[in-house]
């Protein structure tokens, strides 16, 4: 009886042994997992947006399931043992933009522009109107007689140039900008003889050279026609 119970001692030591080292055996491996280097990164997708983080274990890269889900915006369902990842398609690239067809390029004279011209050419001529009144009835020409005509000539000028939209309509401006600068030295000609107190006969305005230009570069840019190609005016020079 002593030695079968010595024997069934023994056998039980021996097997509290075998299991001791097939646990040290087990967890090993473990510990040598969790004790290796990991890298942290990032996951992305294209045609999503958003990342989920990444890791990196003896060489092989690990994804959270349910940040993977998230990325996708997908769903995770779960039967018994069974995992289901449901990804939702990525958005498709929008299509490139197609290229703007080039616009040909304006020519001739705009409608804006010739609606300006004229306009101004108005300005101007009420500008001489009132000059050649005031000698015919032997007037005094006065800065207070110019003064209004020239402000609103030189109102509309301005209009004239933001209205050019054209090559014929930016060449022309020259032209406009010719006849105001002639109007003014014709003006300030009648008022230095009002100044210096010399006799102005009263058909002068009819035979000044300086006047009949003004005049027939008014005539000229009031005619232009709507689409037509620039043509240079000699008189508004």
């Amino acid at each position: 009886m002593v030695r079968r119970s010595r024997d069934f001692c023994v056998s039980r030591f021996e097997r509290r042994a075998l299991l001791l080292i097939l646990s040290v055996l087990v967890l090993v491996p473990c510990l040598g997992v969790a004790q290796a280097p990991q890298q942290s990164g990032t996951l992305t997708i294209t045609g999503h947006s958003g990342n989920a983080p990444l890791v990196r274990i003896q060489g092989k890269s690990y994804v959270e399931l349910e940040a993977l889900a998230r990325l996708t915006n997908g769903s995770i369902s779960f039967h018994g043992n069974q995992v289901t990842l449901t990804l939702s398609a990525a958005a498709p690239n929008p299509p490139a933009p197609a290229p703007k067809a080039e616009q040909p390029a304006k020519r001739g004279y705009s409608r804006d522009f010739l609606k300006a011209t004229i306009d101004a050419m108005g300005a101007i001529g009420d500008w001489r109107t009132a000059i050649v009144n005031a000698v015919q009835h032997t007037y005094p020409v006065t800065e207070d007689l110019v003064g209004g005509f020239r402000r609103t000539a030189d109102s509309k000028l301005s209009l004239v140039s933001a209205a050019a939209a054209t090559d014929a309509d930016r060449e022309c401006v020259a032209l406009v900008s010719n006849e105001f600068a002639n109007m003014q030295k014709l003006s300030d000609q009648y008022l230095a003889t009002q100044k210096n107190m010399t006799y102005v006969s009263p058909d002068s305005v009819g035979t000044d050279p300086l006047d009949q230009q003004v005049l027939n570069c008014a005539r000229s840019l009031s005619s232009l026609p709507a689409g037509g190609e620039f043509q240079d005016v000699a008189a508004c020079h």
